[in-house]
């Protein structure tokens, strides 16, 4: 297989995150600032780097889960490493202003 298109795969993961829900905030996890970066490699390997918005956060087995799930089943990508980290801490200031209105916060 050659290279794989980087930037079609990374519109597409993060539409593939736009799907993905916080389940007590029901806003997406992209809108609400959990991912922290996505490195799409030319072999088709995406590496997803987030966090939860708290380390206790009841979701913590099922979102990482859900984000690889969905990022494998884009066309031309090969693998899907997801990296929860807690540094920095999540903090509502990394809303975007649509998940801010949309939970009222603006």
């Amino acid at each position: 297989m050659g290279a794989v298109d980087r930037e079609q795969i990374e519109k597409l993961v993060i539409d593939a995150l736009r799907e993905v829900y916080d389940p007590e905030i029901s806003v997406n996890i992209y809108e609400l600032g959990l991912i922290y970066g996505i490195a799409v490699e030319s072999s088709g390997s995406v590496t997803i780097r987030m966090t939860l918005t708290a380390a206790g956060c009841p979701a913590a087995g099922v979102l990482p889960s859900e984000v690889e799930r969905r990022v494998r089943a884009i066309p031309g990508v090969t693998d899907v490493a997801v990296d929860v980290t807690f540094d920095p801490p999540w903090d509502s200031s990394r809303m975007s202003e649509a998940a801010r209105l949309q939970l009222g916060l603006m």
